[in-house]
């Protein structure tokens, strides 16, 4: 009994420095990427290992047309600069909608949360992942302001197979860098951010364009970092 008393422990002390070293690496790149550009993910990382090319170009806050920064609010994250990294609002109401259909229909994440997930976690939906993605959530907003946050979102977020970036989305989809998107444009490539590599080749899908009129019509509300 003590030989498996000590085994215990030992494996206890082993998983502790595991997520020790996890958090206090993750906090070493959240340093570094505060103020420097970031050209590698966890989703990126995760398609080069499946054989796939990653195409990303940087750009900064003020190289994103407005009406993308817009459409990326009101589209997931309408609270975005006066929550904390969680919105219990959208939570709730993310639950009740789950409860009516039967279904997880709809999530409640933030941009916060999902940044936090596409930096260093899986789409692999689990209580460890989401104990996870709360915790990096926590720290991403401890130690990165608002427009920091969002201008990452913006430059790792997938808009299509291999196309990770509002960037290479504009060039892909409009032959235009990010700063000239119009309205109409970034309402289109913020929709499609639920379903990136099926709108790619669907782009005439209905409920992509019903999102993208609603998300052009509510671009006006926006609260910008």
């Amino acid at each position: 009994m003590t030989a498996f008393y000590t085994f215990l422990k030992r494996v206890f002390w082993a998983l502790l420095m595991l997520v020790v070293a996890f958090y206090v690496s993750v906090a070493g790149l959240l340093l570094l990427w505060k103020s420097q550009p970031i050209d590698n993910t966890m989703f990126m990382l995760s398609h080069r290992l499946s054989g796939g090319e990653v195409r990303q170009t940087w750009v900064d806050y003020e190289n994103i047309a407005k009406s993308a920064k817009q459409a990326a609010i009101v589209s997931e994250d309408s609270r975005f600069v006066t929550h904390h990294g969680f919105d219990m609002d959208g939570i709730e109401a993310a639950m009740k909608k789950n409860e009516n259909s039967g279904k997880v229909a709809a999530g409640g994440s933030t941009i916060t949360q999902q940044l936090a997930k596409n930096l260093f976690l899986t789409s692999h939906r689990s209580y460890v992942r989401k104990v996870l993605e709360a915790s990096i959530t926590v720290m991403i907003e401890g130690m990165w302001d608002k427009q920091r946050i969002l201008t990452a979102y913006l430059n790792v977020a997938e808009f299509g197979n291999g196309i990770f970036g509002i960037e290479e989305a504009a060039k892909h989809y409009f032959n235009k860098p990010a700063s000239k998107l119009n309205k109409n444009e970034s309402a289109l490539l913020i929709s499609m951010l639920t379903n990136p590599k099926y709108f790619e080749k669907h782009m005439g899908d209905n409920r992509l364009r019903n999102k993208q009129h609603i998300v052009m019509h509510r671009m006006s509300n926006a609260v910008l970092p």
